[in-house]
């Protein structure tokens, strides 16, 4: 009897230990939709240059830089969640100087929030 009460504790352990290490490597489900986010938030910033270095129309400028700013509300980062409240802020500037006609502003903060956000990413990734 006690060697059957051993071989059911030992099997409860390896259990345990089986199902708490797949969990502890397992990534955070969270981790793909930010670097997601990031990634996809630092392509539309590209297309909207782009874009505006084609000479396309405001309109589809700044719905990229819509998108963009939609798309950014989910890079979720503690450590970089001040800056991306900034470079949120630079699209926004961006996209009104778009709809202004001041196309040399709105192209050159265009630019700073993309190295922002190319930045942001580095420093999730590298914690990552």
């Amino acid at each position: 009897m006690n060697f059957f009460k051993s071989k059911v504790i030992l099997a409860i352990i390896a259990t345990a230990i089986v199902a708490v290490s797949s969990t502890a490597y397992a990534k955070a489900t969270g981790e793909d939709k930010v670097t997601a986010a990031a990634e996809n938030t630092i392509i539309k910033i590209e297309q909207a240059l782009s874009l505006a270095e084609k000479g396309a129309d405001v309109s589809e400028i700044v719905k990229v830089i819509n998108d963009a700013r939609q798309i950014q509300k989910e890079f979720r980062y503690e450590v970089t969640e001040r800056q991306r409240e900034r470079e949120n802020n630079k699209l926004r500037i961006a996209r009104d100087a778009y709809q202004k006609g001041e196309i040399q502003p709105a192209e050159a903060t265009l630019r700073e929030a993309l190295a922002g956000f190319k930045e942001m990413k580095a420093i999730y990734d590298l914690k990552h």
